[in-house]
């Protein structure tokens, strides 16, 4: 069943990664998911060492506004803003999707997240399901965790989400796929987020 789905994306700091991640892990995952929010995935990008990339997801709208109002009010964000802030430049990268959410298994290595902008979402989604999708599991790269593009009204607009936009992306283990010409189907080349999974708190 598909979620509401967040995807992250925050600039940081330079060096302030790992201070982040670290306090994410040890008190943000559980105080979230206390609150009603389910964490996915977490992740360092391999490509820039001052972005922090991570979803989490909700049944419905309804849902989210009530668990972020938990989290956002409750004890343990105003405990600790201060110090997740300080590592922050940019926080409002952010993508409302309709999807499963995701994950890495704890046996996956590197991930890639493939983010296109269609010119018509329908049109090429459908595309993508009759098309792309064999394409890329035939080449042994398979499309997983596959999210489009939520386009309802924002229900906690104390964090902001970029709207106007259409998307469609997914997530593949390990090396990149290779991608056919899709110049006539997108408004701009797709980008793909190489991704190390934060596998819990260093020892």
């Amino acid at each position: 069943m598909n979620a509401i789905v967040e995807l992250r994306q925050y600039t940081l700091h330079p060096g302030a990664r790992d201070t982040l991640v670290d306090l994410f892990e040890r008190e943000f995952v559980a105080g979230q998911e206390a609150a009603g929010i389910t964490v996915g995935g977490r992740f360092r990008d391999l490509d820039d060492p001052d972005r922090f990339v991570w979803l989490r997801s909700f049944p419905d709208m309804a849902a989210r506004a009530r668990a972020l109002r938990a989290f956002y009010g409750g004890p343990v964000w105003p405990a600790h803003r201060e110090r997740a802030n300080a590592t922050m430049i940019d926080s409002d990268d952010v993508l409302l999707l309709r999807g499963p959410g995701f994950a890495a298994p704890a046996t996956t290595g590197p991930v890639v997240a493939t983010l296109c902008h269609p010119l018509d979402l329908t049109v090429f989604a459908d595309h993508f399901e009759e098309h792309l999708r064999p394409a890329l599991t035939a080449a042994g790269t398979p499309a997983q965790a596959v999210h489009l593009t939520e386009h309802a009204e924002n229900t906690f607009p104390a964090l902001p989400v970029r709207t106007g936009e259409n998307v469609l992306l997914w997530f593949t283990a390990g090396r990149a796929p290779r991608l056919p010409d899709l110049s006539l189907q997108l408004k701009s080349a797709p980008r793909q987020l190489r991704l190390e999974p934060v596998r819990g708190l260093r020892p």
